[in-house]
């Protein structure tokens, strides 16, 4: 029985001093051996929703911006003949039945100070952006220099416009337009 018990704590130690090595290895890797720089992943999210495009990790507080979209308005309606519907309202909402109660996977593409934007996916949706585009409840953002261009937010958006899905159904003024009305206005979004 004693005999049993050290070959199965010699097994235990011999596996645990190799596995530590192999680790080691890894991250010591000797001279002459590529080893590509990736990013570390970022754990997974859970998300509270700030506007149409915004949300907050419930753990860190930190707000990201999920990239290469844009959305109306809070305050912003949209109009289907003469009827008035709130585009702003529907863009938040999307976006709350999309993340609420679900682990989100992000990616940051790029940060400007305190603004972190993402392209995230979920169980239910490869990318979070795309998806508001396919719907019609998001339009793209005008690329700022320098940002990379996702051919596939450019085929959904396009897809939502020919299909008249959400705001392509109605009129309404474009979120970055209005942004710029609201500036030169002296208010804030």
């Amino acid at each position: 029985m004693t005999r049993r018990l050290d070959t199965l704590l010699l097994g235990v130690a011999v596996g645990v001093l190799t596995t530590a090595g192999a680790v080691a290895q890894v991250q010591n890797p000797p001279s002459g051996i590529y080893q590509p720089k990736t990013q570390a992943q970022q754990p997974p999210l859970r998300v509270e929703v700030i506007d149409g495009m915004r949300f907050r990790d419930i753990e860190t507080r930190t707000v990201y911006t999920l990239y290469g979209i844009d959305t109306c308005g809070a305050d912003q309606s949209a109009h289907l003949g003469r009827q008035s519907w709130p585009c702003g309202v529907m863009a938040v909402a999307w976006l709350v039945s999309a993340t609420l109660n679900t682990w989100l996977a992000c990616d940051s593409v790029r940060t400007d100070g305190d603004v972190h934007f993402v392209r995230c996916a979920s169980a239910g949706h490869s990318d979070l952006a795309a998806d508001m585009l396919r719907d019609g409840v998001a339009v793209l953002r005008p690329a700022a220099p320098g940002d990379p261009q996702i051919p596939a937010y450019a085929k959904a958006q396009a897809d939502a416009r020919k299909a008249y899905r959400g705001l392509w159904s109605s009129t309404f003024q474009m979120p970055a337009d209005r942004q710029q009305a609201d500036v030169d206005n002296g208010e804030k979004r």
